[in-house]
């Protein structure tokens, strides 16, 4: 029974994360950047230092760039290849979940808990997204599974080192893959209360971290014996920045997503993990009476506290950093659900959603259908908006009679059936109907073949470059390092223009440039919230400094251009 509850809550799960796979290309802000560098590892072959456009990329470790690669080198389709990771990581963290909870407590609790991360929109949001956050959960709640399974359930120390070696590949895919360390004391202090844990906590546990260190250093290891090998500056400042600028002094002090302490607690997880965070502010008498009686969701709970609290403490923060918590945050919702069921403020929230997300539609249909000026606006860069508005009001119409019919046919049964069948109508209308009415408004495949147009068979170079620009290209791009200043690459674009003839720099409108004449630049059109020009030689102005440090870099071909390679000169 409880392996036919799993076939078809993953069943369901592969519906709604693979539907609409391939229908759409990377978008911004984080797809494009690490399907290209996925696109380069395969060109270059170069697979030990993560690079974009030529220059390396010292952000994040390589191990979510390894998997949409290998992804890619099995489908020959890139719209495939950067969803899969995200995809088979969210099926294996349902599974985990709901077998922990079976083990735990009994198949219902694993069957609701999965079913409630699954309808989480965090959770779904990146399981649909090529990001890295969703591998990074599932690493994270396999070594929580892992130690569960054996301080809980156990003693299996087959599942204990398991889940030093996912800390481990946590670690290598983000740095953060630690956090299940900090189910460590808790585990500790929940068999001294008890008086239990001699058969767990023995001699052998003390080899978890060298299980940690020998899956790091699977990438961490030769990573450090070529930079030995070879005292290139560029490898050396890699390693030194992803070692320690990304790691401990992002930490300590960021120098982006700067948020007050409160911003995960009171802007992120009351609407990202809902209806869970909804539902356990309604029952929070019962919450706290359950975790009291069974100290295991005491602990699941102080566990996902401590977390949340972890990146608190930092200044920099963003929401996709608490997602590794939600599984187990749901874990311990469903027990409570086994002895409390949910109260009647519970189903009226539960309720009140449905009904908000059904008038919600009704509201974009009627706007689309009317072709409301602020939607216009978006729209005006497609050939056709008027018929895409139109096209966007009938979807929407169609979704909001589906959901206004699946609640009443529902409206005597739970209403969490209402709520199942709201977010399977919102993520199937999304996949399937709306992404690729998107597609032309978060690309810049025109842009780009406008601009190689423009360029009449000679390179072409761009400031202020995003690696969706990148993707795009019919041709490599020349460009001059996503970590110099705007003043920079303006210096170094005039020096490489004024090098040979037939050469061409594409960057955004703006009031401050250098070194060239906006008058006689041509306009090349808009993407991206940004009006773009294509400079000639002609628009370089005299006498410009040279830069100090001379920075450029050609990237591989798109992976979308149609038109035939040709290679330009070095």
């Amino acid at each position: 029974m409880p392996t036919l509850m799993l076939a078809a809550v993953l069943a369901l799960a592969a519906i709604l994360l693979f539907a609409g796979m391939g229908l759409r290309s990377p978008w911004p802000p984080d797809e494009p950047r690490f399907a290209y560098i996925a696109h380069e590892m395969l060109h270059t072959g170069q697979w030990l230092f993560p690079a974009r456009g030529g220059e390396l990329y010292p952000d994040k470790p390589p191990l979510f760039m390894w998997a949409i690669a290998t992804g890619l080198k099995l489908t020959g389709n890139l719209n495939i290849a950067m969803l899969l990771p995200s995809a088979i990581a969210s099926l294996i963290t349902l599974a985990a979940v709901f077998d922990i909870g079976r083990r735990l407590w009994d198949g219902d609790v694993g069957r609701n808990a999965a079913l409630l991360l699954l309808f989480t929109p965090q959770f779904l949001i990146q399981a649909k997204f090529a990001q890295i956050d969703a591998l990074l959960t599932c690493f994270t709640t396999l070594a929580c599974y892992g130690l569960l399974r054996h301080f809980l359930c156990g003693p299996a120390w087959r599942w204990y080192f398991a889940a030093w070696f996912f800390m481990g590949l946590g670690i290598i895919t983000k740095g953060v893959g630690f956090l299940p360390l900090l189910l460590l004391p808790l585990l500790g202090a929940l068999h001294y209360v008890n008086g239990t844990g001699k058969t767990t906590w023995t001699r052998r546990t003390w080899f978890g971290p060298l299980v940690l260190l020998a899956a790091v250093a699977l990438w961490l290891g030769p990573m450090l014996w070529q930079v030995a090998l070879h005292p290139d500056p560029e490898l050396t400042a890699y390693r030194n920045n992803i070692l320690f600028k990304q790691t401990g002094e992002r930490y300590t002090n960021p120098w982006g997503h700067i948020k007050p302490w409160y911003y995960l607690w009171l802007n992120v997880i009351p609407l990202f993990w809902a209806p869970g965070s909804l539902l356990l502010l309604t029952g929070l008498p019962a919450v706290i009476q359950r975790s009291m009686q069974d100290k295991r969701i005491l602990l699941l709970f102080l566990w996902v506290a401590v977390v949340v609290t972890f990146f608190s403490l930092s200044a920099g923060k963003r929401g996709v950093y608490v997602l590794p918590a939600l599984p187990i945050f749901c874990l311990a919702l469903s027990a409570v659900w086994r002895v409390h069921p949910l109260s009647l403020a519970g189903r009226t929230v539960l309720r009140l959603l449905v009904v908000g997300v059904t008038v919600l539609s009704g509201i974009v249909a009627i706007l689309a259908i009317m072709h409301h000026p602020a939607l216009m606006r978006h729209l005006q860069v497609l050939a056709q908006p008027e018929q895409t508005a139109t096209r966007v009001g009938v979807i929407a119409a169609c979704a909001c009679a589906i959901l206004a019919g699946s609640q009443w046919f529902t409206r005597r049964y739970s209403p969490w059936i209402a709520y199942g069948a709201t977010v399977t109508t919102l993520v199937l209308t999304q996949s399937l109907a709306v992404n690729p009415l998107l597609e032309p408004l978060r690309t810049p495949a025109s842009l780009m073949q406008s601009a190689v147009g423009m360029a009449n068979g000679g390179e072409l170079a761009i400031i202020d470059s995003k690696e969706h620009y990148l993707l795009f290209s019919p041709i490599p791009l020349v460009h001059f390092g996503y970590f110099s200043t705007d003043a920079t690459q303006y210096r170094n674009a005039w020096q490489w223009i004024n090098e040979r003839e037939d050469r061409y720099v594409m960057a955004p409108e703006r009031s401050e440039i250098e070194c060239f004449d906006p008058a006689l630049a041509e306009a090349v059109g808009y993407a991206h919230r940004q009006h773009w020009l294509l400079y000639s030689r002609e628009s370089a102005l005299p006498g410009c400094a040279a830069p100090d440090v001379l920075r450029r870099f050609r990237s591989v071909r798109g992976p979308y251009s149609k038109s035939p390679q040709r290679s330009l000169p070095d």
